[in-house]
Parts: structure tokens; C-alpha cells; sequence
């Protein structure tokens, strides 16, 4: 056993002292090469936010840059070992392929990633409805998209499934409509109705004059005449408008004695004689 280790430990030695300077010099391309492609990377990731281009395309094209770059020190360092580069590049290119049909349904998040970067439907802070879901976009990854839920959840969507539907960027623009219905009863006076609903339009300071507001009778239906209410707001502002709009239009109504009916349905009864029969 003795014999065996030193007939062994003998090799290593002289195996070390052939080639162990190459891996140093190796282990230092390594160290020297990934410090400069950080350094090239985070330099490109710098010129680019001087031209104020979307964040999500600047990560993206950091990451690859440094990934291309590492790519050519790791090839450099295997070279300098002794490795064949060209038969190394081929092995790599095969594991690649496994690992590709192993895992094709990552790859098509990854190229959906991809597209999202290029085509950016939606950034960071963007409202959007997407596969079935709405949310506050936190970040879009290069295999799948966080949410943040309107009640603080956190939702993690792969971008095959993003890609593959209809996206709604609900706070894509700056302007937003606000559609609301509101229905009076068919005895109540139209003309005084609108008088009412447009004073309290003209009253929201938040309402914008341009485009101007829509005030139109829309629909006479089975228990009520109704209005359709159509008044433009800044996108942030959407939610705080609606839900006051909703509040004062019904307290004005109320304070003219303009009703707002709910379904009603009549029901006729006939009494059943048995002596009529006879």
C-alpha cells in the first residue's frame, strides 16, 4: 500500500511541476478575466443609462454582455491548461443541445424573456391584466415576470404564459376614462337629472377639461332610464376620482329627490274558480 501511494504520489509531483504553472496562469485569467468583463459590462450598463434607455433592456443587455465575455475568458483559461478549445467548444455545444431538449419549456420562457425585453408591452410600475391575473409590475426576469397583487400578494408568472396572451397595460397611458352607468326611474325629471350629474362632474377639480366630459342618456331599460357618464382623469388619478364620483352622484341625486330604482318585476295573479268550470 505503501509503495502504491508513493508510486503515485511521485506522478502528482511531477505532474504538478509540468503543469502547474499553466493552471496559476489558468486560475489567474480566471480572476483577471471576470473582473474586467464585470468592469466592461457595468461601463456598458453606465453608457446606456446616460441615453436614459429602459431599465429592463439595460439589465438585460449587462447580463449578456458579461456572459459573452466570460464565455471567451473560460475558453481562454481551459486553452492554457492544455484543453483543446475547438473539441471543448463542441463538447459544449452538444451538453447545450441536451440540456436544450431537456429543458424546452424554460427556453421558451427564456425567448419570451427575450421578447419582452425587445418589445417592452409593459416596465416596471405598470398596472397590467395578464393570463387571467392584475398587477403592479416589480420585475420581468429573463424566465418569468413578478406581480404585486392589489391586496400585497406576490405572483410569479412564467413569460410563455405572458407572451402567449392578450396584455392589458391598464396604466400604459397617461389619461384614463372612467365609465359609469347611472340609471333614474321613468318618473323622474331627465333634464334635471343631467343638470345634476353635470354639476357634480364640474365640481371634481380632478376631472380633465380636455377631452371633455360625455353626458348622454343611453339606455332605456326595463326598471330604469340610464345615463352613461364618461368623464377623462389623469391615470393616477382613476381610482380616488371613481369612487368619489360615485359617492357625490349619489348624494346629489338623493338631495333633488331624483330616485335610483332597483329591478323591479310585477306579478299578476289570477284566481282559479273551480265553479267557473263547471
Amino acid at each position: 500500500m505503501a509503495e502504491l501511494l508513493e508510486q503515485y504520489g511521485d506522478t502528482l509531483v511531477l505532474w504538478a511541476a509540468k503543469n502547474g504553472t499553466n493552471f496559476v496562469v489558468a486560475l489567474l485569467i480566471l480572476i483577471i478575466g471576470n473582473w474586467i468583463a464585470r468592469r466592461l459590462a457595468n461601463l456598458l450598463r453606465k453608457a446606456m443609462e446616460l441615453k436614459a434607455l429602459d431599465l429592463l433592456l439595460i439589465n438585460f443587455l449587462r447580463g449578456v454582455a458579461y456572459y459573452v465575455l466570460m464565455a471567451t475568458v473560460l475558453i481562454a483559461a481551459a486553452s492554457q491548461v492544455g484543453i483543446d478549445t475547438t473539441s471543448f467548444i463542441a463538447i459544449l455545444g452538444t451538453v447545450g443541445l441536451a440540456v436544450g431538449l431537456a429543458m424546452k419549456d424554460n427556453l421558451g420562457n427564456f425567448s419570451s424573456g427575450v421578447m419582452l425585453v425587445l418589445f417592452r408591452p409593459f416596465t416596471f410600475g405598470d398596472f397590467v391584466q395578464v393570463a387571467g391575473i392584475s398587477g403592479s409590475v416589480v420585475s420581468i426576469n429573463l424566465f418569468n415576470t413578478v406581480l404585486k397583487s392589489p391586496d400585497n400578494q406576490r405572483i410569479i408568472i412564467p413569460n410563455s404564459l405572458i407572451m402567449g396572451q392578450v396584455i392589458t397595460n391598464v396604466t400604459g397611458n397617461d389619461t384614463r376614462r372612467i365609465d359609469l352607468t347611472l340609471g333614474i326611474g321613468y318618473a323622474d325629471d331627465t333634464a334635471k337629472a343631467r343638470e345634476v350629474i353635470t354639476a357634480v362632474l364640474d365640481a371634481e377639480p380632478k376631472i380633465l377639461k380636455d377631452p371633455a366630459y360625455t353626458v348622454a342618456l343611453a339606455e332605456l331599460a326595463d326598471s330604469s332610464v340610464n345615463f352613461v357618464i364618461r368623464p377623462w382623469v389623469n391615470t393616477s388619478d382613476y381610482w380616488d376620482v371613481r369612487f368619489r364620483l360615485t359617492e357625490a352622484l349619489k348624494l346629489a341625486l338623493d338631495a333633488n329627490g331624483i330616485s335610483i330604482p332597483f329591478p323591479q318585476r310585477d306579478v299578476h295573479i289570477y284566481q282559479h274558480s273551480a265553479a267557473k268550470e263547471a
